[in-house]
């Protein structure tokens, strides 16, 4: 996989973004940002430094303790996910704001970090199959741990359901130390061969 680009922009507000990061309660958060912006960079080698930026800044919520939202508080997962990515687009947008970033680059970096979990155009599809791609790859092991094999379960499905059909093979490359983790692709991505259920 290619390693990030560095460029002017990206590296003033990638470093700001990673200092936000390094505090987050979540510790593959770190980990899973850098991963998303790899995978972007795999998908589509001319991404500019909008997308670079989303790519690093889409989860930057969880890392804001006073201002994080909360699952909880959410009566369906896919509403608990658009208001985590409104958030996330909200705190990035303020954080670029202090560092003189222009306008422009901070609308459009809003705009595909607010559509980071259902995509709707090129642009936000390919940060969407980015950060799906390194959930299955970095965050499955660490969400398992945290949360049991229900709860997953429910988790990677819907992970898969969203991750565009096109690059839905590239998981079964990914290997994982706990063989629980297999079986369960294995069972959820049988959708592929037109079997099984996406539903919870």
């Amino acid at each position: 996989m290619p390693e990030s680009p560095v460029t002017s922009v990206y590296k003033i507000a990638g470093q700001a973004i990673a200092d936000v990061i390094s505090g987050s309660p979540v510790p593959e958060d770190p980990i899973h940002a850098e991963n998303t912006v790899k995978w972007v960079v795999s998908l589509f080698p001319e991404a500019d430094d909008m997308l670079l930026v989303a790519a690093l800044g889409h989860d930057i919520e969880r890392a804001v303790r006073a201002r994080r939202v909360h699952k909880s508080d959410y009566t369906s997962f896919d509403d608990f996910k658009a208001a985590h990515a409104l958030n996330s687009a909200d705190i990035l947008a303020d954080l670029l704001g202090t560092l003189g970033i222009k306008e422009d680059f901070i609308r459009e970096t809003h705009r595909l970090v607010k559509l980071h979990e259902t995509g709707g155009d090129d642009r936000s599809d390919l940060l969407k199959d980015a950060d799906s791609l390194s959930f299955f790859q970095v965050n499955l092991p660490f969400y398992l741990e945290r949360n049991g094999v229900e709860r997953t379960v429910f988790r990677a499905k819907w992970g898969y359901r969203r991750l565009s059909p096109a690059h839905r093979e590239k998981i079964h490359s990914f290997q994982y130390e706990d063989p629980r983790i297999d079986r369960l692709l294995r069972d959820i991505t049988r959708i592929r061969d037109g079997h099984g259920s996406l539903t919870r």
